[in-house]
């Protein structure tokens, strides 16, 4: 018993067995050191490879057929060995003009062809010259009325193509062995160079190359000229952003507006900065914080301005020095900024909170009231910024803080309408915090049985944006009812009801207590 390999050889796999292949892997070892790593030597070792493998299909017809050593000495004596090309003299042997071997095939000749290469295959197979052919071909497709271009056409689709080396050697009824392949590769890549040599030669080589020099330095200038005008557009852009940047961001720090808002590229916001800050950050750092956004925003603008400038005027400056000490100052005063705004992150440790209750003075009610109460502050102007649903009114010239309260209608344990009011802040204790949510300022007032809520509650004076919060409850008896109020819906939020409606699908209608929970009353008596 033998042991067996299986091996792709030119793409189609084989079984070989062990001492065939060694002598198979030896033979082809000897091959590529003597044709060499080139493409050259590449090409005919590739034609060798496929050569091989038609010989090996030829002795194996089964699908399950051995390679045994026998086949293989057998493609050695065919193809030849290295030392037998050696020792042999090119001029008296001849493979292209000498005797053929082997019977000649016919194929469609891709290296002399006009259409499909028909005509120089059949020349190839007949030993003629293809031009009589070709000549002949046209001489039947008058005589037969256009017969011969569908027999021509015919041939073109059956007669196969001569892909490589071992078939155009087949073609012309030569042996492909290594040493034919050899040659004929060698004379196809010399006669590939003689014409590339004749065409460099040329008058007209040397036109199109002169004709192709100078279209490329029309379009070379043509493309400097449109680089030139895109630099100086995107320089001009620089210098118009930048500097309506600064004009606008110098505005808005110091009246809080900008004269160019809406442009693009360029700072434009309805915000004073130091306003803003001051609603935020504790009285100590609003300056520091200042200087540092100056910086931060400052310095990118100027920046836009030179850059800007150097594209328009393209002058020459040693300005490393000044470069690096701005980049030097914008990270100082990135650090600077990150560490007072980290400072900030203490005023949120803690949450407390603070509740009121109330009985509603209403014990004869069967239905309760409620409406918003008119916004004192609607027709005074706002900073055009919000933080967390807070709004800035200026009153008098003083800025006041405004937060948006939310009210939720739950079930009363006694048969009493009541309120409660919860106010909830932060701060960096929670003695800070609770001080603070007991200075927010909010009013509501029971005429008869109308509760009127105000819109917004107030922060005072003196404190600090800390993520107040007012939350409003109102407790209705069970049997008991609620009308909600039309401009209601700016305050409600997520109350909980048998037919799960939405709160803004809630206003001005009436709403009974019912031991399911809050229920649509569907008429009004």
């Amino acid at each position: 018993m033998k042991k067996t390999f299986t091996i792709n050889i030119s793409g189609t796999i084989f079984h070989i067995e062990d001492d065939a292949y060694d002598v198979l892997q030896k033979y082809l070892i000897n091959l590529r050191a003597h044709f060499g790593s080139s493409e050259e030597g590449n090409e005919i070792l590739a034609d060798i490879e496929a050569r091989i493998a038609e010989i090996f299909l030829e002795s194996t017809p089964e699908e399950k057929s051995v390679v045994s050593t026998e086949m293989v000495n057998k493609v050695i004596e065919i193809m030849g060995t290295p030392e037998d090309i050696a020792g042999e003299n090119d001029e008296d042997d001849d493979p292209v003009t000498g005797e053929a071997k082997r019977k000649r095939r016919l194929y469609r000749d891709p290296d002399h062809r006009v259409l499909g290469g028909v005509s120089g295959g059949l020349a190839a197979y007949f030993n003629m010259d293809p031009v009589i052919l070709r000549i002949i071909f046209i001489a039947l497709f008058f005589i037969t009325s256009g017969v011969a271009l569908l027999a021509y056409f015919i041939l073109w689709i059956a007669v196969p193509k001569a892909k490589n080396t071992a078939q155009r050697l087949e073609m012309r009824g030569q042996e492909a062995t290594v040493k034919n392949i050899e040659k004929s590769i060698k004379e196809e890549v010399a006669e590939v160079k003689e014409s590339y040599k004749k065409f460099k030669e040329s008058d007209s080589y040397a036109k199109g190359k002169k004709t192709v020099e100078g279209a490329g330095d029309v379009v070379y200038n043509i493309f400097k000229v449109i680089l030139k005008v895109i630099v100086v557009i995107i320089g001009a852009s620089l210098i118009i952003s930048g500097f309506l940047g600064l004009l606008g961001f110098i505005s808005s720090m110091i009246i809080g507006h900008s004269f160019v808002q809406g442009w693009p590229m360029i700072w434009g916001p309805e915000v004073h900065v130091p306003g803003f800050l001051n609603h935020l950050v504790d009285s100590g750092d609003v300056s520091i914080g200042m200087v540092a956004i100056g910086f931060l925003t400052g310095i990118p603008l100027l920046a836009m301005l030179f850059v800007g400038t150097k594209l328009v005027f393209n002058y020459k400056t040693n300005n490393a020095a000044i470069g690096l000490s701005m980049v030097g100052i914008w990270l100082i005063s990135l650090v600077v900024l990150i560490v007072v705004s980290a400072g900030q992150f203490d005023n949120f440790k803690k949450h407390s909170s603070v509740s009121e209750i109330e009985t509603l003075a209403c014990d004869s009610c069967q239905t309760l009231y409620l409406k918003l109460a008119e916004d004192k502050y609607e027709d005074y102007s706002t900073e055009d910024f919000e933080i967390d649903n807070f709004k800035v009114a200026v009153v008098d010239g003083e800025e006041v803080m405004l937060g948006n309260p939310q009210l939720d209608i739950k079930k009363a344990g006694r048969n009493t309408f009541s309120i409660i009011v919860k106010k909830a802040s932060r701060g960096r204790t929670r003695d800070e915090a609770k001080k603070s949510a007991e200075n927010i300022i909010y009013h509501y007032e029971l005429k008869d049985s109308v509760l009127f809520f105000d819109p917004n509650f107030i922060l005072d004076e003196e404190e600090k944006w800390r993520n107040q919060e007012v939350d409003i409850i109102i407790r209705v008896p069970e049997g008991k009812s609620v009308y909600i109020g039309e401009n209601m819906a700016k305050i409600i939020f997520d109350i909980k009801n048998t037919t799960h409606t939405y709160d803004a699908d809630m206003v001005d209608e009436f709403w009974e207590m019912t031991p399911e929970g809050l229920t649509l009353k569907k008429e009004q008596l």
